[in-house]
């Protein structure tokens, strides 16, 4: 029997750079997998990644990752599952672990309706209480939606605007929703799931999205691309993600990394 044939990585072009917008570098693995998971995407030109906390204790490891590492920078918040945790005191020490200068956004925070692991009116006043907390901070918010939408928009339009603009990470709504979003100041973030054989809604919203509001993440170590699907996912995978988006939008790889690279220094004021 005849091995199945490798998909090489997309490649770009001398100067051109990719940002994986929006992983969790702690949960790939030991200290040295993390280590080998930047160094394999830094060589691919994949060489700025944000890592998210999702509670307090993986916001101060995403923190300390960023501190480490030249080219890594952090997010800080309490995810919805973790909704029940947020309590003034909690709230007090992510305000000033976002006072970091390698602290570039606050999230990811939102509402989850699929798993439900906190009950939907807690996981409501977490978000109010964290929307109010990013735009003291003036800081970019990262939003968690999930089978949520019309309970996430309503609420950011209800507490914005947001003077330091935000992005809908691992969009899952279709184009009227990312339109509705982007009318409110929010950069939609495209995740490996748009690789899928099935993901027809979220194409069909790629080839809208203008390209001045498109950002690419991974979510690793979850949802990776095809040809990787079902394996652990890690940012270097972020270029899969980019070929299928230039493929949706008619374009090269090339131009979907310098574009939505311009949209991250644009969104989180990162210099790169």
């Amino acid at each position: 029997m005849s091995k199945k044939k490798v998909i090489p990585l997309p490649s770009l072009k001398k100067g051109v750079n990719l940002v994986d917008t929006h992983c969790h570098l702690e949960m790939l693995g030991s200290e040295t997998e993390i280590q080998e998971a930047i160094n394999r995407a830094f060589q691919a030109d994949v060489t700025t990644i944000i890592t998210i906390g999702i509670d307090l204790e993986t916001s101060r490891q995403a923190v300390q990752l960023a501190a480490d590492n030249t080219g890594v920078y952090a997010s800080v918040g309490i995810h919805p599952h973790h909704a029940e945790d947020v309590s003034t005191e909690t709230l007090d020490q992510l305000k000033i672990l976002a006072k970091s200068d390698r602290v570039v956004a606050y999230g990811e925070i939102g509402l989850d309706a699929v798993k439900n692991y906190a009950p939907f009116k807690v996981q409501q006043q977490a978000f109010i209480s964290q929307l109010q907390l990013a735009r003291e901070l003036n800081l970019p918010v990262i939003i968690h939606d999930r089978e949520a939408h019309e309970h996430i928009y309503s609420l950011l339009k209800e507490y914005g605007p947001f003077p330091a603009g935000g992005v809908i990470h691992c969009f899952s709504g279709d184009w009227i929703m990312a339109h509705k979003c982007i009318d409110l100041g929010f950069f939609i973030s495209i995740p490996g799931v748009v690789t899928f054989k099935k993901a027809n809604m979220l194409q069909d919203a790629v080839r809208q999205i203008p390209l001045n509001k498109l950002l690419i993440e991974t979510d690793a170590p979850f949802l990776a691309p095809v040809p990787r699907r079902g394996k652990k996912n890690e940012p270097v995978y972020t270029l899969y993600t980019a070929q299928k988006v230039a493929e949706l939008k008619g374009i090269d790889i090339d131009e979907v990394a310098r574009r939505t690279t311009e949209n991250v220094k644009e969104l989180f004021g990162i210099d790169i």
